[in-house]
């Protein structure tokens, strides 16, 4: 094979291992794509007994159990992981990116064991997160099935753990 043979299929393979990683997107740094500095999440003052902006996006993550499994997807027609995610922080007034590997980039970092609802939690290598409801359970966008709550405990969530963020 020439070198721009080897190179060809060498890229063909790359392109299909992509487009079957499920949520998994390609990762880029802001700048890459025009985004600029990395904004962080607004610090929001909240009244004593008032639920949580996160309590509130994981509450309002719910409404969309059942939206179908669409990868890229954005919209309650259809969700990927990470897009499931910025969809709903956008309905609380939080930005951010549409990349589960970026978006673990935000926020701060919670120990497994004190979760609380609108955490965000992340598996498989930054490929694939959701939104923490309580109770070890959590909402994700996943093929097949689409919008559904799992449990952290679950044999494949558990074992493909890599971290929580608060933001």
């Amino acid at each position: 094979m020439t070198g721009i043979v080897r190179r060809a299929v060498a890229s063909a393979g790359l392109a299909a291992l992509i487009a079957s990683a499920g949520c998994a997107k390609v990762v880029l740094a802001p700048e890459d794509y025009g985004g600029g500095p990395v904004a962080r999440p607004p610090v929001v003052i909240e009244e004593p007994g008032a639920p949580s902006r996160n309590a509130v996006a994981a509450r309002k993550a719910t409404t969309y159990l059942g939206a179908p499994y669409v990868w890229a997807g954005s919209s309650p027609s259809g969700f990927d992981c990470s897009g499931l995610v910025s969809y709903v922080f956008a309905q609380v007034g939080v930005s951010i990116p549409h990349n589960a590997a970026q978006q673990y980039r935000y926020g701060t970092p919670v120990p497994r064991d004190e979760l609380q609802p609108g955490d965000l939690v992340f598996f498989d290598r930054l490929r694939h997160n959701g939104i923490y409801l309580g109770d070890g359970r959590f909402i994700h966008a996943t093929t097949p099935g689409g919008v559904k709550i799992a449990r952290l405990e679950d044999d494949w969530f558990r074992t493909r753990w890599v971290g929580a963020r608060r933001l």
